[in-house]
């Protein structure tokens, strides 16, 4: 029977002294559904590529759905720094789940922010109790971070927009019962020239092409979605007409410090499986711990686990401030991802041959893990936005 994870990091983080008793009390709740509900059955869902309908009602029902929605709207009203925390907590028990949640928690946030109240009234509510999953529509088959080379587009028919388009890698995009949407509705008006509009992806016109098969995060469903004529109203309109280029930068110095916390917690869980093994196996009459190549290989990730959490906590304390953070947020995203994937690797390492095995959890943090390199902006898109801040 395969392995799964449990937190033995009894005792803590240093960056955990900086938290608020609030704070801690929000991680903490997040911990127990994590290893209690979401980490028994992750090892299981990986194999069988299984949504997990179960644990994401099981977060819902301790409000974990609607982490950043107002108290006034059914949500939990939790900061950035709390969400960050959860974020990091699920996704040490499945990186997938963490995925799900950080997709639908960032959608529903985008319609508290920018929606009319006629939008929040017919989508929040729902999306509070899990009962309609979000999905946010930005990537298309040919352009990920270049925003400008979008084709996917919405043009006037009347008193109705007609959406047409293919959108590509869109977590929750299968199962999503409320999606937004990037589309360009004036081509040649630039940054001016893009719209969201909030969708219902039971209309006419939204169609999976298909579900991917991935490396990692299996439970995670990650889709491509063709717009195909889908036909909206004014009342879709997120925000203003023109207004989606401004919405997408708001944003993305928040998904990049969440991914920053979802590394952490992988890396955190395959620190914990590295040193509960190295305690348990033994070799030339001793635990393998005690052999100095294992135990400074475990303290070098542990220091590199600490650092980067300390830099997503950072920038997630700037951002909930109102100061300037793109920096700050690139460098932990960059880091945090690039950490995470050796810490994994080491771990699987420690192992030895076990590692290589599914009956062990390591080696499905490393498959989940590599894509944190990847979404919210490559590494090189991070160190790009890094340098430009440097002068």
């Amino acid at each position: 029977m395969a392995q799964d994870a449990k937190r033995t990091d009894a005792a803590g983080s240093a960056a955990d002294a900086f938290l608020s008793d609030e704070e801690r009390m929000v991680r903490d709740a997040a911990r127990r559904v994590a290893q209690e509900v979401i980490a028994r059955t992750a090892a299981e869902r990986d194999r069988l590529a299984q949504w997990p309908r179960a644990e994401l009602q099981a977060l819902a029902d301790t409000g974990f759905m609607g982490m950043m929605v107002p108290e006034a709207h059914g949500g939990g009203g939790l900061n950035f720094l709390q969400y960050c925390l959860v974020i990091e907590e699920i996704s040490a028990a499945d990186c997938g789940v963490g995925t799900i949640v950080h997709v639908h928690n960032t959608t529903l946030r985008m319609l508290c922010d920018f929606g009319t109240e006629a939008q929040m009234r017919r989508y929040l509510p729902d999306g509070v109790r899990g009962a309609r999953i979000a999905a946010s529509l930005l990537t298309e088959p040919h352009a990920g971070s270049d925003t400008a080379a979008f084709r996917a587009n919405a043009r006037r028919e009347g008193d109705s927009w007609v959406l047409d388009g293919t959108k590509q890698f869109i977590s929750n995009g299968s199962e999503a019962g409320v999606a937004v949407a990037i589309m360009v509705t004036d081509p040649a008006a630039g940054r001016r020239g893009f719209t969201f509009f909030v969708i219902d992806p039971s209309d006419p016109g939204y169609r999976v092409l298909r579900v991917e098969d991935k490396l990692g995060q299996q439970t995670a469903h990650t889709a491509q979605i063709q717009l195909d004529g889908l036909r909206v109203g004014d009342d879709a309109v997120l925000g203003q007409v023109g207004g989606g280029y401004r919405l997408v930068m708001s944003a993305l110095s928040d998904g990049r410090i969440a991914i920053a916390a979802q590394a952490v917690g992988v890396a955190q869980a395959a620190l914990d499986a590295a040193v509960r093994y190295a305690n348990e196996r033994e070799a030339y009459g001793a635990p393998i711990i005690r052999l100095q190549a294992v135990a400074f290989k475990l303290a070098e990730m542990a220091t590199q686990v600490e650092a980067a959490r300390l830099l997503y906590r950072n920038a997630a304390r700037l951002l909930m401030s109102g100061r300037p953070c793109a920096k700050e947020a690139a460098m932990a995203k960059l880091f945090a991802s690039e950490m995470a994937e050796r810490v994994c690797s080491d771990a699987l390492q420690v192992h030895g041959g076990y590692g290589y095995l599914r009956d062990f959890a390591v080696e499905r943090y490393c498959r989940d893990v590599r894509v944190c390199k990847i979404y919210e902006g490559t590494s090189d898109i991070q160190k790009l936005i890094i340098s430009r801040n440097l002068g």
